[in-house]
């Protein structure tokens, strides 16, 4: 089968389930594992991200959808010469890649049309169901269904232990620091498993804009900066946006010296098998006594002021 995955969390999921050569066309973000770099690049963003700070690339594409328009492109040259018999993309984040509708309409005028399928999960159990729905269309049932069990024991391992320890730290997830955003979907979910109480997010909501005010009232124990998109090297990079702020030195996370820095793309934003990962990082940070082994340094870091 020839694969086209536009967007990383699926890349990740075909390799997990041994379908790197079957994979013949990626999105440009699409980096994990390290084998599918230099893939046919079938689609591309319409807006030069590089070099452009948290608050610089909100209000490019705060421009951009005011006036309707596009922030990816299925490059449909490049997807021809593929010639897919599955595409899998997503209508979860406008901001991610090309939209569904965008992807039907161009392959409508493939010489031979392609399956689509659009994985849009909420929480850890839509995408553990998502790698059970690739597998199906791939034909690598047994293949998932290994791959879904391992990932429900750590998931298990981690949730039974967190259950028994005595407190339950008010966490904050931030997924944009300019604005603020709050991180959502699984996120506020892998909070709860890890041993913590997400303060201001909703399990399998939509992550949302927030305030200073709102995040210094919910007077956080622990704080994660885990910015959309964002390797460990750039959100450190970019963590002064709000870690120099006035308002930012009242948390009680700052005072107490609980403020994290994670690769959020690599563990956080993208719903695929490494979720399971993110979710075994966050339990260290928020139990430390209970899960004791610490993640790499590319991973997670604290933040020392």
């Amino acid at each position: 089968m020839r694969i086209v995955s536009l967007l990383p969390a699926a890349t990740e999921i075909c390799c997990a389930l041994g379908l790197e050569d079957d994979l013949v066309g990626v999105s440009p973000e699409c980096d994990y594992p390290p084998a599918v770099v230099g893939k046919t690049t079938v689609s591309r963003a319409l807006l030069a991200y590089d070099g452009k700070s948290s608050a610089e690339t909100s209000r490019m594409v705060g421009r951009r959808l005011e006036t309707g328009g596009a922030l990816y492109q299925v490059d449909e040259r490049a997807l021809r010469s593929t010639a897919p018999d599955l595409i899998l993309t997503q209508g979860l984040c406008e901001v991610c890649a090309p939209t569904l509708g965008d992807v039907e309409e161009v392959a409508e005028r493939l010489p031979h049309r392609p399956s689509i399928v659009s994985l849009d999960p909420h929480r850890l159990e839509d995408v553990l169901a998502d790698i059970e729905r690739v597998a199906e269309f791939c034909g690598t049932e047994e293949a998932a269904r290994a791959l879904v069990d391992s990932l429900r024991v750590r998931i298990e391992r981690i949730a039974s232990r967190a259950a028994t320890v005595d407190t339950r730290p008010e966490t904050v997830c931030l997924e944009w620091l300019d604005p603020l955003f709050l991180a959502g979907h699984w996120v506020p979910e892998m909070v709860e498993l890890a041993g913590g109480n997400d303060a201001l997010a909703v399990p399998g909501k939509p992550s949302r804009r927030a305030e200073p005010t709102e995040i210094v009232n919910a007077a956080p124990e622990v704080v994660v900066l885990m910015p959309c998109g964002f390797d460990l090297e750039r959100t450190r990079r970019e963590a002064p946006t709000v870690t120099s702020a006035r308002w930012w030195t009242g948390l009680p996370a700052y005072r107490s010296n609980r403020v994290w820095t994670v690769d959020g793309s690599g563990y956080f934003n993208r719903p695929g098998p490494r979720l399971v990962d993110g979710l075994e990082l966050l339990a260290h940070i928020l139990h430390p006594e209970a899960f004791p082994k610490r993640p790499s340094l590319e991973a997670a870091q604290p933040w020392v002021t």
